[in-house]
């Protein structure tokens, strides 16, 4: 049963496919949008991944590239994106497999990061993403990450 509340009230929507689904109402539920919905939220989940990995890459590779201009901020943006993707991965374990790719695709954005944000351009930096998966998440990667400041 495709329902009208699904275009008009989301947040309605959302509320009484829940009910139906706590009192059992399994043929009043919407099951094409809320199949829609539930393979969004995996989705979410890859895009989430890949965006805080773009953030570290970009930050590891400002670290890298430009030493002279390190800042507490940069350091805290390292640990920050590596916590949260740590929390991803726990909360996630399957997308375990995806992590290479994401790695990947995420090297493209850090790569814009890093190119927005210094001097430096895409000729600057490497078209492939240097960083093994084992540095993007050692804390003690790169060296004088955590003995400066």
């Amino acid at each position: 049963m495709v329902s009208k509340l699904y275009e008009t009230d989301f947040y309605r929507w959302t509320i009484e496919q829940s009910q139906f689904l706590q009192l059992g109402k399994f043929d009043d539920l919407d099951l094409e949008n809320l199949a829609e919905e539930i393979a969004s939220l995996g989705r979410q989940e890859k895009q989430e991944l890949r965006n805080r990995l773009g953030i570290l890459i970009g930050h590891l590779l400002k670290w890298q590239y430009q030493p002279e201009k390190r800042s507490k901020s940069w350091r805290v943006t390292i640990k920050e994106q590596r916590r949260e993707i740590r929390l991803i991965i726990d909360d996630n374990p399957s997308l375990k497999p995806y992590l290479e790719e994401a790695i990947f695709r995420g090297y493209a954005q850090g790569l814009d990061l890093v190119v927005k944000e210094t001097p430096l351009d895409y000729r600057d930096l490497p078209k492939d993403c240097p960083l093994s998966v084992e540095q993007i998440f050692d804390p003690n990667f790169p060296p004088g990450l955590e003995t400066e400041f």
